[in-house]
């Protein structure tokens, strides 16, 4: 079978995957939110609605998709394509295991972490064409939110990274894996996993960070003027981008598919790092339930003046050390 027919198959059944996990995470975020709020959440498509995202889905399709006059067509359309595309071409380079046979993934390229950093940066795109096409000054208000937070909060972000690649030696997201088999990273790097944490919260746009969809001054923000397919897309972006900034942390700081402290060695890798992202999809639900949003003022200085110079201290040390005792 040819290189590009089994790259081909394997991307189709990943996309699947992927596709499902993003249906039944927003399904279990409402039903997670339900419990914390001491209701039942959804309940009534299919046994215990799990026929709920199937719904959800075709209500979309089905919905009237509107154009405002003052937009410009072809960005407006476009722009939530962008999102969606830059959140899948991620997992072309993320492991999700390892057997006898190799890595499971696309690809395993030597610098798969600076091809997520490219390829996530370049999500904001979609955001900010979307907010400034749509020809109204609230989506456009919460586009220029998004580029000036995205930017901001990318470089604690990046920084937190290069502490593991120090100690890794390497930038293969598999290497850093490989690395972690004694012990996790989150250890010597738990003041970069803390950053990280916070700052991919905020690149997802997430609670308490959500100051780009903001509704009690910008109606709605970016997507204000979006609605059917086009809407959902935006959406299924922001889910499969969370799910990435899961796999991410648990590749860099929870020793991806390495049993915690070589328990259950029989249990297979990709069952252990499923149980990972999964811990940080419940992280992300419950601070969605637990926390107010941020006033914009103090999301921008919490970035610039508090998370920056932690991150930029923890690199400093984090080299001094490795350049004194070796990784």
């Amino acid at each position: 079978m040819p290189d590009w027919l089994i790259i081909l198959i394997k991307s189709a059944i990943l996309l699947l995957v992927v596709v499902t996990t993003f249906a039944y995470a927003m399904l279990a975020e409402r039903k997670v939110l339900g419990w914390m709020q001491l209701r039942p959440g959804p309940n009534r498509v299919g046994p215990w609605g799990l026929m709920q995202p199937a719904a959800d889905a075709a209500k979309l399709i089905l919905k009237e998709d509107l154009t405002p006059r003052t937009a410009d067509p072809l960005i407006y359309r476009l722009a939530p394509f962008i999102s969606l595309l830059t959140a899948f071409s991620v997992y072309a380079v993320i492991p999700f295991g390892a057997s006898n046979a190799g890595v499971w993934a696309i690809g395993t390229p030597n610098a798969g972490i600076l091809f997520l950093l490219a390829i996530t940066s370049i999500g904001v795109y979609g955001i900010t064409l979307g907010g400034w096409a749509s020809g109204s000054k609230y989506p456009l208000l919460g586009s220029v939110r998004a580029t000036a937070q995205m930017i901001s909060y990318e470089l604690g972000m990046s920084l937190s990274f290069i502490g593991v690649l120090l100690l890794a030696g390497t930038t293969s997201l598999d290497g850093i894996v490989s690395a972690q088999e004694k012990w996790w990273f989150i250890i010597p790097q738990f003041v970069g996993f803390i950053v990280y944490i916070i700052t991919a919260v905020a690149e997802t746009n997430r609670v308490p960070f959500d100051l780009v969809e903001a509704e009690t001054e910008l109606v709605a923000g970016f997507h204000t003027e979006y609605s059917g397919l086009r809407f959902g897309l935006f959406f299924i972006a922001e889910y499969v981008n969370m799910l990435t900034v899961s796999c991410i942390a648990s590749l860099l700081f929870l020793g991806g598919w390495n049993a915690p402290f070589g328990i259950l060695p029989m249990v297979p890798g990709v069952v252990w790092f499923i149980l990972k992202v999964a811990f940080f999809m419940f992280f992300y639900m419950w601070l969605r339930a637990t926390l107010p949003r941020f006033r914009y003022d103090r999301l921008m200085a919490f970035g610039w003046k508090v998370l920056l110079p932690l991150a930029t201290l923890n690199l400093v040390v984090t080299a001094i050390i490795v350049a004194f005792l070796g990784h």
